[in-house]
């Protein structure tokens, strides 16, 4: 188990539970949210029933981004029966007598193992924020009692997700669950404004200075007897309590401007709370004012599960500062560690699939330019990738492309957890980017193999590249390419770019090798034209991202 915190930002590829075990050292992080994959579109009937061989083989594919009652649930049981604490043992006990041997109750057992180590990475100022919806919500809310203590339980927020929709024979669901977890009652918190609506502000404020400042009266007696505030204000007698104030503070507030009075002597003055002067409304339990990801949001990824930017920054300004670590052990498409690095935070992510890890290194490379992280679990040598080839292909295409800047996988299927993709093609990745004044992009065919390779292959993304209306196609091998490839890539020609004046090859061949030394892709730069739009292109806007096609591509 590691001893010494983590200070630097870093992603961790692999299993949660083994890499807080492994790499995140006792009470290290400050803030932890996380947002488990769980397929609550699955009706109760499928999700409570007995996983004993009963299901159809569709039906297990479709929930195989999830958990399933299996050797791994029934150790991990086990486990939490035997080793861990006794409140603990009974509680997943008694869990399993009601609910049975599913689908349901194997997420839960795997969730129990990963929330206690959870909580023994968390600091004691630290705070948990589990996000998730009303098909397991109060089962998880019973487990983070049992583990954390009831007393460590602070809030259960409800995030307005979409808009009603109709569902027969029952209320829309239209909210997620945030369950919010403290490690003791001394924790970090900065509370959250949101700006006053402009219903409440014409209610409220309705009143102006000369000077065109808005402002409310507020009262200023005293809300319990203070004989000592008990005196005569400028012709107005005290009230019965006294005032709110002292004489002294009264004649600062006065010569301010800050008190209103009326003309006759028999009201009272009041105070003037000016509109500029107030952080906004305090954010309660429920959240309506984020707005889900919507198809044309500038930050969308594609990804199914993929949380907004501002929901992130809110729980992370709410209960971290600048410095503090932030850890999210399901990361995904990484909208958490995005949060925790726009807000100044030392951030750890960690996720399992290896579309995960190349969505995430892509979208910091493109929302912050010139980041620096750390990235644990993935091959760093030519042994390595060739390793991870043979092991799962794959895996193997999704790290070739993180090896390149701006590449964006393409046919994705994102809850597969082997990273499984449908035929592509000939396309296994995009870049897009910017390289004239017509608003439109051009995009970069990128396509990886692990195996034997050859000039025909050279041929086919040519026409690959004509057929998607490309403008350049990038070979990306393990193996050294052939003379006759380098050959038929110089024979593509070149790609005049009216933007940058520079002719790019229309073709070229990368080695694995060549990446994990630092070669680059040529093309034009992914940076700004000499005009005002931004020549980085949304996500959304890749185009493809998790289309899948037909059939499989062979290497």
């Amino acid at each position: 188990m590691a001893t010494r915190p983590i200070t630097r930002n870093t992603l961790f590829y692999g299993d949660n539970l083994d890499i807080l075990r492994e790499y995140i050292a006792d009470e290290s992080v400050d803030l932890i949210y996380l947002d488990p994959p769980f397929n609550s579109n699955r009706s109760y009937n499928v999700l409570f029933k007995n996983e004993a061989g009963t299901e159809s083989e569709s039906q297990i594919t479709a929930f195989e981004d999830t958990w399933h009652w299996n050797e791994k649930a029934e150790e991990m049981h086990r486990f939490l029966v035997t080793k861990s604490p006794p409140h603990i043992s009974k509680m997943i006990t008694a869990m399993r007598d009601f609910i049975g041997t599913n689908q349901m109750m194997a997420y839960l057992v795997m969730m129990t193992g990963r929330l206690i180590e959870l909580r023994r990475v968390l600091k004691p100022t630290g705070s948990l924020y589990l996000h998730c919806d009303p098909t397991a919500s109060h089962y998880l809310k019973i487990i983070l009692d049992t583990i954390f203590g009831p007393q460590s339980f602070r809030s259960e927020i409800v995030w307005k997700r979409t808009t009603t929709h109709s569902d027969s024979k029952r209320w829309p669901d239209v909210g997620d669950v945030i369950l919010f977890f403290t490690k003791s009652d001394s924790f970090t918190w900065n509370p959250q404004y949101m700006p006053y609506s402009d219903e409440y502000l014409n209610d409220k404020y309705r009143l102006r200075d000369p000077n065109g400042r808005r402002y409310q009266l507020d009262n200023i007696t005293s809300p319990n007897p203070r004989p000592n505030m008990t005196y005569e204000w400028k012709g107005h007698s005290p009230p019965p309590n006294g005032w709110r104030y002292s004489k002294e503070t009264m004649a600062e507030l006065d010569a301010a401007g800050r008190i209103w009075y009326p003309d006759d002597k028999s009201k009272r003055p009041r105070l003037k709370r000016y509109l500029d002067e107030m952080p906004g409304l305090l954010v309660g339990t429920i959240w309506a004012d984020i707005d889900p990801i919507n198809s044309q949001a500038q930050e969308r990824m594609g990804y199914p599960t993929q949380k907004p930017l501002a929901l992130l920054e809110r729980i992370i300004s709410a209960s971290s500062n600048a410095g503090d670590v932030v850890l999210d052990p399901f990361c995904g498409c990484g909208t958490a560690v995005a949060a925790a690095q726009k807000l100044g935070r030392v951030w750890i992510g960690i996720d399992i699939t290896p579309l995960s890890m190349i969505l995430q290194k892509q979208r910091l490379k493109t929302m912050f330019p010139g980041i620096q992280f750390d990235v644990v679990g993935e091959p760093n040598s030519l042994e390595g990738a060739e390793q991870l080839a043979k092991d799962d292909r794959y895996k193997f295409q999704y790290w070739a492309l993180g090896l390149i800047p701006g590449a964006f996988p393409y046919g994705a299927q994102p809850g597969s957890k082997e990273g499984k993709k449908g035929s592509d093609r000939g396309v296994d990745g995009i870049i897009t980017f910017f390289d004239d004044n017509s608003g439109k992009p051009k995009r970069v065919i990128v396509q990886v193999k692990s195996g034997n390779v050859g000039p025909t292959l050279i041929r086919d993304l040519m026409g690959t590249v004509e057929q998607e209306q490309a403008v350049m196609g990038i070979f990306v091998t393990l193996r050294n390419p052939s003379p006759e490839m380098k050959l038929a890539a110089v024979r593509a020609g070149v790609y005049a770019s009216p933007g940058w004046h520079q002719d790019f090859p229309k073709m070229q061949i990368l080695t694995i090798e060549e990446l994990l030394r630092g070669a680059q892709v040529k093309m034009p730069p992914q940076t700004e034209l000499k005009r005002s739009q931004p020549v980085s292109v949304p996500i959304a806007a890749q185009g493809g991202l998790f289309d899948a096609a037909p059939e499989e591509e062979e290497d």
